[in-house]
């Protein structure tokens, strides 16, 4: 459960207080798991303040400084960061509170255009000082693996020729770009003058900048896009005209499906590990024509 506004020691409350002024009011947010406090706070001397704070040292206090830094890089995209602050074992980051609604990613949805232009946007972006996903992207023998631990998860796929794809993964995703890694319509948020930002920057990373629209290709079909479709709105990103598409896409999606399925079967799979396995499974169907009644 997560931990109230007027709940926190008044100490660590003191803390935000000398941030942001005398608090009239606060709003308390339920959902989402990645914090352990979220609240909206109306302050007499300006705007409101989106909290964000996570209780002792964990992944998801590394998330939160992950935030941190992203905001600075994508400044103008990603919510401001107003403050941070350390108190005892608490992480607070205070963020400016953007108004606006989730895109829809749906086919001839009118956010598409919006979430289209601040791709573009992110692509010009670089981020020398973060870590490269080359880095994090180094689980390329999963097909094999899961061939010996699952076999019953890939029983119909040519295992040797989607480890060969999953394997030019680590040089293709190389380069200098800001990404964010976890992109789907939650992650946008529209305001009230149509244009998109991009929230929840819990995964940034640098690498090459076509990355960030390979996933929403996924997130496309996920919204009713046929395939093809979903990867030709991609691939008319300014990040996809210096690659190969092909060999990016097969690579892509036969990284990922095995990552994502790897994650799906582990003894303590990450909250909707399922349905992305299904996903890029799918998507792997698509891009290799095999598997499909293990896919679906």
């Amino acid at each position: 459960m997560k931990t109230r506004w007027a709940d926190l020691p008044t100490h660590v409350r003191t803390a935000v207080v000398d941030q942001v002024g005398q608090v009239t009011g606060a709003t308390d947010i339920a959902l989402g798991v990645s914090s352990d406090l979220s609240t909206v706070l109306v302050t007499s001397a300006g705007p409101d303040v989106f909290l964000k704070g996570v209780r002792g040292v964990s992944l998801r206090m590394r998330w939160l400084r992950n935030e941190i830094t992203a905001g600075a890089i994508a400044a103008g995209i990603a919510p401001a960061v107003l403050f941070h602050a350390d108190v005892d074992d608490w992480l607070l980051v205070g963020f400016e509170h953007l108004r606006g609604r989730t895109a829809s990613l749906a086919p001839g949805s009118p956010d598409l255009r919006a979430v289209a232009a601040v791709m573009a946007r992110l692509s010009t972006i670089t981020a020398p000082d973060l870590r490269p996903l080359r880095e994090r992207w180094t689980l390329t023998n999963a097909w094999n693996n899961l061939a010996e631990t699952n076999p019953e998860v890939v029983e119909g796929w040519d295992v040797h020729r989607l480890a060969d794809h999953a394997a030019l993964i680590t040089e293709l995703v190389d380069g200098s770009c800001l990404l964010h890694t976890d992109m789907h319509g939650d992650q946008f948020l529209i305001d009230g003058t149509g244009a998109a930002h991009v929230i929840d920057w819990a995964l940034p990373a640098r690498g090459a900048a076509w990355v960030d629209g390979a996933f929403l290709v996924l997130r496309l079909i996920e919204a009713g896009h046929l395939p093809e479709d979903a990867e030709r709105w991609a691939q008319r990103l300014p990040s996809f005209s210096d690659v190969d598409a092909e060999t990016t896409m097969n690579a892509f999606s036969a990284f990922i499906a095995g990552l994502w399925t790897t994650w799906a079967v582990s003894g303590k799979p990450p909250a909707g590990a399922a349905h992305r396995a299904r996903l890029a499974m799918n998507y792997a169907t698509y891009r290799f024509g095999e598997g499909a009644s293990q896919a679906r």
